[in-house]
């Protein structure tokens, strides 16, 4: 694998940035408003009453809007693992591509083919099966970010594998460690209840729009009622799943932890960090400048959300990470970045003279060399890497992106259960001021969505696959060039598709649910 330029890293980075947070403004609403019109229609069939049906083939139509463009983002986005990012295709595609295989010959043509009899069945099939493939587009829809976010999860905490030196590639030996890892299971829960929030925030600001207008007052009741009681479900949901995030990230990713909290020198009985303010003086780890112009946090609240429950865990910083030496959770000692690499370099080297005593037919040597591969393939990635630096992620866009995240969280559940409480009270209506924080909620939900992801991907940088492959190892022999059209073409492309959404939602909006 040949280290490639940083111009060519810094574009392929933007490249796929791009795609993957164009795609997320998509991905998000098809799951929580897939779950809302469902929960819709499944009261349209207990109930007999037509205005369900009304307001549930409404959220179906803008369901479709955003669906259909969702589709084509997510097929451009896989196709740059071939395209920009070749030697990390070559190197895990065994691994990597049966998730995506599994999601595209089972949810996608699961969703594909009841979404059908979901928009052309009303007349054609009983209220029952209506309902029944309505919610398996939604389970389709579900489970195809089921497959996805499985890839994603192992790139973060690759298991389930074995790495072959004949092939210099690594190949699944245990298909349901990939499957279950507790990543993965997390990561699933964490993002499908998180769409429910965005998925509730577009309904909810959709129908006190139509208050304001005094349009559609049984439609925007309904909206707002089960937008209300999804969105209140999905915000305690993805505060529960978060507490999990944090302990996986603490167990499998601590950089990533450190870099969310702003944590630059370890502590037992760490605090997690309720208002803060960061320095920005401070440019690197080992500067001597103080992190903060101040904070306040939540006294040991850190290690107890990343270490099952222990108030005076030792949670590691971004110097203890570098530097090493401190106690694990398994009792061994934390080797150095600069331990790490050595090992990783004699994996390398252990790889370079298998191969050459395999083509000698020298079986001892090789068999040597073999096991010296099997003792530090651990460590493989950071042979790639020059210096301490190239492990820390930028601090600043980790830092704020999680903490920004989690503020408007709190906002969100209380804006759900103001809404829910006056529209108990039938005086909602009369609340403008109410009405117009549910309008500008959302865009605020995409905004904390796309937080949640640049969390996750910031964080783990330089990896393409933790501790195994770094970026620059990861990229395709492209020159920088061909990588910047490209970039502008999707940039300029998916522009456009967002355009072309948002003025068709619009439409659909303006005219409203449909009479019978």
């Amino acid at each position: 694998m040949e280290i490639l330029n940083s111009s060519l890293i810094d574009w392929s980075r933007a490249q796929f940035a791009l795609t993957a947070m164009y795609h997320w403004l998509f991905v998000p609403l098809t799951l929580g408003l897939g779950v809302i019109m469902a929960v819709m229609e499944t009261m349209y069939v207990r109930t007999g009453n037509e205005q369900w049906k009304k307001t549930a083939k409404f959220w179906m139509v803008i369901f479709g809007i955003n669906f259909a463009i969702g589709v084509a983002t997510g097929l451009i986005m896989e196709f740059q693992f071939g395209t920009n990012w070749s030697n990390y295709s070559w190197f895990v595609g065994d691994i990597f591509g049966a998730p995506l295989a599994i999601e595209a010959m089972l949810a996608f043509f699961m969703e594909a083919t009841f979404i059908s009899v979901m928009f052309f069945g009303w007349k054609r099939v009983s209220k029952g099966f209506h309902l029944t493939a309505t919610w398996l587009t939604v389970i389709g829809a579900t489970l195809s970010a089921l497959w996805i976010l499985i890839a994603n999860a192992w790139m973060q905490y690759p298991v389930g594998m074995e790495f072959n030196p004949d092939t210099v590639r690594n190949e699944m030996n245990d298909f349901w460690a990939v499957v279950l890892s507790p990543v993965a299971i997390n990561k699933f829960f964490h993002a499908v209840v998180s769409s429910w929030i965005l998925g509730a925030a577009v309904v909810a600001g959709v129908a006190a729009w139509y208050m304001l207008k005094k349009r559609e007052a049984e439609f925007s009741k309904q909206s707002m009622q089960v937008a209300a009681i999804i969105g209140i479900l999905g915000v305690v949901l993805t505060a529960y799943t978060g507490h999990g995030s944090a302990y996986q990230v603490a167990q499998k990713q601590p950089m990533k932890l450190a870099a969310m909290e702003g944590l630059y020198e370890g502590q037992h009985g760490a605090g997690l960090i309720a208002v803060a303010l960061p320095n920005p003086a401070k440019k690197s780890y080992d500067d001597g400048v103080d992190p903060y112009i101040f904070k306040l946090e939540f006294p040991k609240l850190l290690s107890w959300m990343g270490y099952g429950g222990d108030f005076d865990a030792f949670v590691p910083g971004i110097n203890d990470i570098i530097k090493g030496g401190y106690e694990l959770p398994n009792g061994s000692k934390a080797l150095s970045f600069e331990e790490k690499k050595q090992r990783g370099r004699m994996a390398i080297t252990a790889l370079a003279d298998y191969q050459k005593a395999v083509k000698n037919g020298d079986q001892a040597q090789a068999a040597g060399y073999k096991t010296v591969l099997a003792e530090n393939y651990p460590y493989f990635g950071y042979g790639y890497l020059d210096s301490p630096d190239q492990l820390v992620p930028h601090i600043p866009v980790v830092f704020w992106s999680f903490h920004i995240m989690v503020y408007l969280g709190g906002l969100f559940i209380l804006l759900f259960i103001v809404l829910w409480w006056f529209l108990r009270k039938n005086t909602l209506q009369n609340k403008k001021w109410l009405l117009w924080s549910a309008i500008i909620s959302i865009p605020l939900a995409y905004i904390c969505g796309q937080l949640g992801w640049m969390v996750a991907e910031f964080g783990r940088q330089p990896w393409a696959i933790q501790d195994v492959m770094p970026l620059q190892a990861a990229l395709s022999a492209l020159s920088a060039n061909s990588v910047i059209t490209t970039f502008f073409i999707f940039l300029v492309l998916f522009t456009a598709l967002l355009i072309a959404e948002i003025r068709i939602m619009l439409n659909q909006i303006r005219k409203g649910p449909k009479a019978e």
